[in-house]
């Protein structure tokens, strides 16, 4: 009975690892497609910033790099993922910061801030900044 027992729960192992390395190897092909899309709409978004034919498309353009900078950190993250079985915090934390980076331009190009929008921002950078600092000056002992 304790053979069968084994035998069971190393099945059971074997087929959530193989099913945990299809997911992340289907996200990295949509990470990796989301990438492709938005460097080709950051290229189509420049023509008419160049040509000086749309007013506000260069906010747009910041908007874009910088979304692009979270799909390619969350690319690393995924990878890392797929090669050593753990997740940084620091790629976490990278990702994070540049999600309320891009928040921050996009209300800055609009306009649209308000003093408990920007308080709120400037408390998570703070508390995001401590965090990734403390990953990197203690680092998870493997």
């Amino acid at each position: 009975m304790k053979d069968y027992c084994k035998l069971f729960i190393l099945s059971q192992n074997k087929f959530f690892k193989i099913a945990i390395d299809l997911v992340t190897i289907i996200i990295l092909y949509v990470l990796l497609l989301a990438l492709i899309v938005g460097v080709m709409n950051t290229l189509m978004d420049i023509k008419p910033v160049i040509l000086g034919t749309v007013g506000g498309g260069f906010s747009q353009i910041v908007s874009n790099v910088l979304t692009i900078f979270v799909l390619i950190d969350l690319f690393k993250t995924f990878i890392d993922y797929r090669e050593h079985q753990e997740i940084k915090i620091t790629y976490l934390t990278d990702a994070t910061i540049l999600i309320v980076m891009r928040e921050i331009a996009a209300g800055v190009y609009a306009q649209r801030f308000d003093y408990q929008f920007v308080l709120g921002l400037s408390i998570l950078l703070f508390t995001l900044g401590i965090v990734r600092a403390l990953a990197v000056k203690y680092p998870p002992k493997l």
